[in-house]
């Protein structure tokens, strides 16, 4: 059966403040580590190397296993923790201006193309939901404008 992480107090510390300085292909696969999906979901999620990714952050402290998945069982255990709506980001935002900032820049962008993930991120209640948002927004933005306004997406918003 598939395992299901969650973000250590350490790997919640690590998005916030960056402290350890993980590679970008570690930091990604943390940020869509939730509690939630399992191995399984999260493979086609991590680009490269999933399980030898998520094995590194497991030894790292980083994430841990809270349990296995029956496909049709019983529901995952609850998340971990993730900072609250008042929590800041590594610029000194709150997250309502970071994800206003997110959306505004997404489609200054992609112009229409952007509506879906601007849905998306303007329904994250926490910086642990917004995280993942931010990182396919920069996806998008690098399919559609080049590497160096995804780039830029990035930098502003603190993914990878």
């Amino acid at each position: 059966m598939p395992l299901i992480y969650r973000k250590t107090a350490k790997g919640l510390t690590e998005i916030e403040t960056r402290a350890h300085r993980l590679p970008p292909r570690l930091r990604s696969a943390l940020i869509l580590v939730d509690g939630r999906r399992d191995v399984n979901d999260l493979k086609p999620l991590i680009t490269q190397q999933a399980e030898e990714t998520l094995s590194s952050l497991a030894e790292q402290g980083f994430i841990e296993a809270v349990g296995e998945t029956a496909r049709s069982a019983s529901p995952p255990p609850a998340p971990a923790p993730a900072p609250s709506a008042s929590a800041t980001t590594a610029g000194g935002n709150d997250l309502d201006s970071t994800r206003r900032a997110a959306v505004r820049q997404l489609n200054d962008q992609l112009g229409p193309a952007a509506e879906n993930l601007s849905i998306k991120m303007e329904k994250a209640r926490n910086l642990g939901e917004l995280m993942p948002l931010l990182v396919q927004g920069a996806q998008s933005i690098a399919a559609m404008r080049g590497r160096s306004a995804a780039e830029a997406f990035a930098k502003r918003f603190g993914i990878g």
